[in-house]
This record gives C-alpha cells, structure tokens and sequence, in this order.
C-alpha cells in the first residue's frame, strides 16, 4: 500500500495562526527572504486509493439471444430510462402468441362449460324423457320412475346431484387453464422485458463487453454503467487508523494528475474489516470535476495512535525543482545555495509542510527570480 507518514494538514484558522507572524527578514539579491519556523501537529498517514463512480452497475443478459441493437460506446451518456441494449425477441414473441392462443381456448371452454352447468340446472338430463307416444310416455313419468325410485333400483336425485358436480368440475377446470396461459403470457412478458437492458439512471457507458449480432447466454455481461457526476476514493484503511475516522470527517487528498490538493469527505465507514489484510474499506466523496473513474489519489488519514511532531512549514512559493527533486534556497552567509528537501503537504494559505532538509530559524527565498542560480546541496548538518 506504501504508507507514508506525513505531517497534520492544518486547518485555515491554525495555519494562518502560525504562518502570519513570519514576516520579510529581508531583502536580498533574488527575492525575499522567508524564516523557517516550526509548526505542531499530529502525523498522517498517507494512503493510497482509487477514484470510483458514486454509482456503477454491470448489465448481464437474462435471457438468451443474439444482440440486435446497442446504444453506443465507451463515454456516451444517456438519461435514466434510455434502452442501452437489445436482445432478438422473435422466439419470445411467438412463444407468446401461442400462449394467447390457449388463452383463447381455455376460455372457450369456460364458456361452453358454464352453458351446460345452466342446462344442467334447469333441464336435467335425469329427468329427460325416453322418447316414446305420449301416453307411454306420461306412464313412464308417472308410474315407472317413481317406482324405480321406491324400489332402489334407481336414485334420481343422486343423479342429477352428480351431473351438476360434473358440470362444475368442467368449469373449474377451464379456470385454471386460463390460469395457466395467463401465467404462461406473464412470464413471456417478464422474458421480453429482460431482452431490453435500460439505464437505471442517469450516466455513462464505462464499458461494453458485446457488439451487434453477438450471442449471449443468461448471465453473460453486456456492459458497464455508470453514475460519473459525483466521484469517490476507495480506500482500504488499516485498522488501527479506523478510530479517527467519522463520518462526515473532513481531510485532504492529493490526485495522481499535477499533485493537486484537494478537501474530501468521508461518506461511508464499512462496518466489518477483512478478515485476512485487517483493512476496513472507506469511501471518501470528491468535489465535482477534479478527477475521472479509475485514477490514483493518496489520503491523509489522521494516525491519533503516533505522537506529535514539529515539522517546518514554508511558502510553496519557495520550493523549486529540478525534474522531480524538490528544493529550497537557502541564504547564508550572504550566498545561496540550492538546498534538496522532502516536501510534506500542502497547506492552507500557500504554505507546505517540510519532513527533511530544514531546520527551525534558517533563512530561504520566498519566491526566487528567474536569475538566481545555485548548484546542489544535501542537507546541512543542523537539517532535520
């Protein structure tokens, strides 16, 4: 992770408290001249994270099929709602005319059903007549069956009793073949709606894994989307450093692209650490439009658990550099010299921490001129 110790940021009010009283010493050939004094505070430790989207989903495909429509690449952006992409749904959609097909049968034979459960009802079919004269007839409605019924050969009441049970059963079972279809309709529908991938909100392509005419099976990504208006670090903070944390707290980064200093937030504390890096994740919100997904910063995470220490605070006006090597001159004895440092932070007001190369009282050039030169020196023997 190379953690790196580093000296407090201060704070507007503290810094200004130490740095206002360091007046010009004096004037010399190549600018002004700046005192080295000490300011107090607690170490930080800085880590290292990564700059990740408020909001990213990855977009899967839940049903098989070819892609036939894809909305764009890499960086376009859309509005919460828009279709990003589009599976073919000519096989879910015939499907589903044929399940409206059996809908229709099912409720045919609902009606057909409850038309004979009402013949039932009012002409049963026990009590119908066997044809014949009209006298023959008439004996066999007066005579024959009340006879068959008096001597237990025959039970008209048990008959029309069943007879309207079967009607029923006829009905009930074309309810629940309408049931099924509709079931089978829904289904189809929820099928045709995880053909179509939209955008859940408002935000960006970050990247697509398919082109048109690709075949996917269920589970296979087709995209990454995401939210890049509001931007966060994630950081995984050691355990020991997560007591001085609170959500809401305000500290310092620095990005990866030109060193810029800028203030985050501490949005989410993640309640349990790993089990194997004892890390605990931490996410930290950023000003809009400092930085892009993916990019490197560095946070200054407070270490309450180390003691506090002095380091040199200097204008940033003062530090000059050759390729990446930071350094200061330094007035002595009348001549200056170019004097290589460790530079800590940067502070409020314009002024940076120094962990090396400086010791309290000494003189330096606030903002050297273009004419000022000087070779290379390691630091003096009284530099910290």
């Amino acid at each position: 992770m190379g953690i790196k110790v580093h000296a407090l940021a201060l704070i507007a009010g503290m810094a200004t408290a130490l740095v206002a009283p360091l007046g010009v010493a004096a004037q010399v050939n190549g600018g002004e001249l700046f005192t080295v004094q000490q300011a107090r505070g607690a170490p930080t430790v800085s880590l290292g994270g990564t700059v990740i989207p408020y909001k990213e989903v990855t977009l899967s495909a839940q049903v098989p099929g070819r892609v036939k429509y894809l909305s764009g690449i890499e960086g376009d952006r859309f509005e919460g709602g828009t279709l990003l992409v589009a599976l073919d749904d000519t096989e879910l959609l015939a499907n589903r005319n044929s399940a409206l097909a059996q809908l229709a049968n099912a409720e045919a034979q609902m009606r057909a059903a409850g038309v004979q459960y009402n013949r039932e009802l009012w002409s049963p079919q026990s009590k119908s007549s066997m044809g014949g004269m009209g006298v023959p007839n008439l004996f066999d409605q007066m005579f024959t069956r009340p006879m068959e019924n008096f001597a237990g050969t025959r039970n008209q009441g048990v008959e029309r009793r069943a007879d309207l049970y079967s009607s029923g059963v006829q009905i009930t079972q074309a309810q629940n073949s309408i049931m099924a279809a509709q079931s089978q309709i829904q289904a189809i529908d929820a099928k045709l709606r995880d053909a179509r991938s939209m955008a859940p909100f408002d935000g960006v392509i970050m990247k697509k894994f398919v082109e048109v005419g690709d075949t996917m099976q269920p589970g296979q990504p087709l995209m990454v989307y995401a939210d890049v208006e509001y931007l966060q670090i994630a950081v995984e903070v050691p355990a020991r450093l997560r007591p001085g944390l609170s959500e809401g707290m305000m500290l310092q980064a620095q990005l990866d692209v030109g060193n810029q200093v800028v203030p985050i937030r501490v949005a989410q504390i993640f309640p349990m650490a790993d089990a194997q890096r004892h890390t605990v994740k931490v996410k930290f919100d950023l000003p809009q439009g400092v930085s892009a997904p993916g990019m490197y910063a560095k946070v200054q995470v407070p270490d309450f658990t180390a003691p506090a220490r002095n380091y040199p605070v200097i204008p940033s006006s003062a530090i000059r550099y050759n390729g990446s090597l930071p350094g200061v001159y330094v007035s002595k004895d009348g001549k200056t010299e170019l004097r290589l440092i460790r530079v800590g932070e940067k502070l409020d007001g314009g002024y940076t921490s120094v962990l090396s190369g400086l010791s309290e009282g000494e003189q330096i050039l606030r903002n050297p001129s273009v004419g000022v030169s000087s070779g290379w020196t390691s630091s003096s023997s009284g530099a910290r």
